[in-house]
């Protein structure tokens, strides 16, 4: 339980944050628009948001294609590691402390995570706070888009777990077993979509870097808990920051909050080479 209250602290912290930090430059309505007119807005961005998600492969172009080749490509060339990190992980879970464990589950558990999500929501409907309400409206579509995305994937590619003792390469579609749902990583896609989307409000380095920080702890327990590949962790962490992303730039285009618009902080990308497999971040 203690853990439960820890995680939705966090994230009212992070909204009260959001609220008061100076460099932020927050708005808010007039008074006069009331909670129902509020919500109808927040709704129909949120709808609005996850039909652009998945009507937007039908505009794709050539980088994009490109860009889930690589996707795929790396996501295929990171299982060649996926043995060997297990082993590293699990020769050393016993030394991993069991309250970072435990928050890692609590942090990408479903009904803990819409918990949270729901209080940043409300404090943004009482407050009548432009930037906290936009940044749950964020949350909560990409995590309806991921989590379509995810549960579809996950029964149709049909992955064994670590756990099975049935390798890495081993698939069974449409089991309707929990042990053959390894990819993706729900877990991770949850916390990476609610880390990325808040950590996107913040302009101090600092503060994105505690806030990802927190948002990593989820990933890395499922290896610890030996749930989860490590191509499973990479492949769910990019298509979480790809998702938010887009709809992020979604919400900026419809001016649907009107706040001020601001150069991007951090650009994410593929990178896939020799030596080299993963999301980059450039500051």
């Amino acid at each position: 339980m203690q853990f439960k209250s820890f995680f939705i602290t966090f994230v009212l912290v992070a909204s009260m944050g959001l609220s008061h930090a100076q460099q932020l430059n927050l708005t808010a309505k007039d008074s006069a628009q009331n909670l129902w007119q509020m919500v109808k807005q927040d709704t129909k961005y949120t709808l609005k948001s996850v039909g652009h998600s998945f009507t937007r492969p039908l505009h794709w172009k050539g980088d994009d294609f490109a860009k889930l080749g690589i996707l795929i490509g790396g996501t295929a060339s990171l299982t060649l590691a996926d043995r060997e990190v297990r082993r590293v992980f699990q020769s050393n879970a016993e030394d991993f402390p069991t309250v970072v464990r435990d928050f890692g589950w609590y942090f990408g558990s479903p009904q803990n995570y819409f918990m949270a999500n729901a209080g940043l929501y409300g404090f943004g409907l009482i407050t009548k706070n432009e930037k906290v309400r936009k940044t749950s409206v964020l949350i909560i579509s990409s995590s309806i888009t991921t989590g379509l995305i995810q549960t579809f994937t996950k029964n149709a590619i049909g992955r064994a777990r670590p756990g099975r003792n049935e390798g890495h390469l081993t698939f069974n579609p449409f089991a309707n077993d929990v042990g053959y749902t390894s990819f993706p990583s729900g877990h991770t896609i949850l916390s990476v979509t609610m880390a990325h989307s808040i950590a996107k409000q913040f302009e101090n380095p600092w503060v994105k870097v505690g806030i990802y920080t927190v948002g990593a702890i989820p990933p890395i327990s499922r290896l610890v808990d030996d749930a989860h590949w490590l191509s499973d962790i990479a492949f769910s962490t990019a298509v979480s920051i790809f998702v938010v992303d887009a709809i992020d730039k979604f919400l900026n285009k419809q001016d649907a909050y009107g706040l001020p618009k601001k150069e991007k902080q951090i650009s994410w990308n593929l990178r896939f080479g020799a030596n080299q497999i993963g999301v980059v971040g450039v500051f």
